[in-house]
């Protein structure tokens, strides 16, 4: 078996998510949230708030890695931001050449930079001076913008400028995340470059995780969506090397293992976010689970229209989850 990996997902994989999805098992390392970098030097309580892992030697609370990913697109500003950032003593500093989202590619980061190859080049061989050899240094692209000439020529700057792994999510910034993903386009990159290249994309079973490393090549996976809807995903991956091959799935035993974990989640939003914004951050979450889960379909239902903590906790009760109080954010 490769490594896996949790994926980076902006908005939904916050320190308090991958506590609870890593505390499940299965995970070799996990990347954060990007950290904007544009124009400042930011201070060492930024790169906390989104990774507070950095305070426990940047592990979670299950002993999973977690490197710090930076955004943007000068490479002296993200230099100066990585040598700060490696002041904390990351499990990794990783690059963010894969974000579709419009407000940060109209500011020219994420997946718009995929463009420009040699400029790619030039961010890593910035940022490569800035991070010492024994913190590793990685990114992550996509397969182009609205198409894949480039594909080759990025990952090739990349490994150029000294990234010493890649994961590839492979998809266009113009295809988001509608299926498929090109798994075939994992492989050619693979031939193109002599680092290590994770595949990622469009895995959201075992099935796909075996038919994504056979069509790529690549031994190692990065899961994202697939694992925050079905957080038992990255367990029964790691159980087919033993031979189980994963074609009995017992949710509702599943979900009442979970129930104790939701009621965790539950507990430590209400301490990192605002009260007004808890139920919504709850609700997210569950919106995915309900994909995997008749259960959580129906809690989803039960708290959708609720705005307060204290009955969206009456509600969770009702469903078995085993609330506990919270001192709620300020």
């Amino acid at each position: 078996m490769g490594k896996l990996l949790l994926a980076p997902m902006e908005g939904l994989a916050d320190a308090v998510l991958r506590d609870v999805l890593t505390r499940l098992g299965g995970y070799d390392g996990a990347v954060t949230e990007f950290v904007r970098v544009s124009g400042s030097l930011l201070p060492p309580r930024t790169f906390r708030r989104i990774c507070p892992e950095l305070a426990h030697s940047s592990r979670t609370r299950a002993g999973t890695p977690v490197a710090v990913q930076l955004l943007g697109s000068d490479p002296v500003c993200l230099a100066e931001n990585a040598a700060q950032l490696c002041t904390l003593a990351p499990a990794g500093v990783d690059l963010n050449f894969g974000c579709p989202a419009p407000t940060v590619n109209r500011h020219g980061g994420g997946a718009m930079l995929l463009d420009d190859p040699e400029l790619l080049r030039r961010i890593a061989e910035a940022v490569r001076r800035a991070v010492p050899m024994s913190i590793p240094f990685t990114a992550k692209m996509r397969l182009g913008t609205h198409d894949k000439a480039k594909a080759l020529d990025c990952a090739q700057a990349l490994e150029a400028g000294g990234v010493v792994a890649l994961v590839v999510h492979a998809r266009t910034r113009a295809e988001g995340y509608k299926p498929p993903a090109h798994w075939e386009w994992v492989a050619r990159i693979r031939d193109a470059v002599s680092i290590p290249v994770t595949a990622n994309g469009e895995v959201w079973s075992t099935d796909d995780y075996l038919r994504c490393r056979s069509v790529s090549g690549s031994q190692d996976v990065m899961i994202g969506r697939g694992a925050v809807a079905d957080p038992f995903l990255a367990r029964r991956i790691c159980a087919l090397g033993t031979g189980d091959d994963g074609a009995f799935v017992d949710h509702a035993a599943e979900w009442l293992e979970l129930l104790p974990l939701l009621a965790d989640f539950w507990h430590q939003v209400q301490l990192r976010v605002a009260p007004r914004h808890a139920p919504g951050r709850l609700k997210l979450w569950l919106n995915s689970l309900r994909l995997t889960f008749v259960e959580a379909e129906a809690l989803y239902m039960a708290i959708q229209a609720l705005r307060r903590i204290d009955e969206t906790s009456r509600m969770l009760e009702l469903h078995g989850v085993p609330v506990r109080r919270a001192a709620c954010a300020a």
